[in-house]
């Protein structure tokens, strides 16, 4: 309440009815719009060789090593990565092509507390995303490659101590459809 005894919420409520409709909630219903959906470019669909339910498999490995189901969330502006591997490591991850940049981004945290920002392009058919990677020391660095591949997509990552001048293998892994 404010001095003079009068709730925000009713001020809300009665600025709400003086523009116009309420809607079943008490909240101005938002307005129609024939406008093309915002991320209808072809850039956005850059990344959706990636969407699906996915098993992962190490290099000459049988057995999974992860689930991972990837969505395209947001009217289609983002990918959402839900990865959940064999040991309790879990984690997701938010992918968007940024417009103003012409750069993709992804956001990755986990369970474990672990925190990636990575950003780069698609070339030659491949979507390449790398960033500075804190657990690898002050020039620690780290760089994500995922590419289509028959039966599914490969990712493939690996670090770097010295900025980016020689780099480490850090995982390779190969998604294929989840069995159900």
């Amino acid at each position: 309440m404010n001095p003079r005894g009068i709730s925000l919420a009713a001020v809300f409520l009665f600025s709400a009815a003086m523009v116009g409709d309420l809607g079943s909630a008490g909240i101005p219903a938002p307005a129609q719009s024939q406008q093309t959906p915002s991320c209808s470019a072809p850039a956005y669909r850059q990344f959706d060789f990636w969407a699906g339910e996915w098993d992962a498999f190490e290099a000459q490995s049988r057995m999974p090593v992860a689930r991972l189901i990837v969505t395209r969330i947001l009217d289609g502006c983002a990918l959402l990565e839900d990865y959940q591997d064999t040991n309790g490591h879990k984690g997701q991850s938010f992918s968007i092509y940024d417009s103003s940049r012409k750069v993709w981004h992804q956001t990755w945290v986990t369970n474990r507390g672990e925190l990636l920002v990575i950003e780069g392009r698609l070339e030659s058919g491949e979507m390449t995303l790398s960033g500075p990677d804190p657990s690898e020391g002050p020039r620690g660095r780290v760089r994500g490659v995922w590419k289509p591949v028959e039966g599914g997509v490969r990712e493939i990552g690996v670090t770097s101590t010295d900025g980016g001048k020689t780099w480490n293998s850090w995982f390779d892994l190969t998604f294929r459809p989840h069995a159900r």
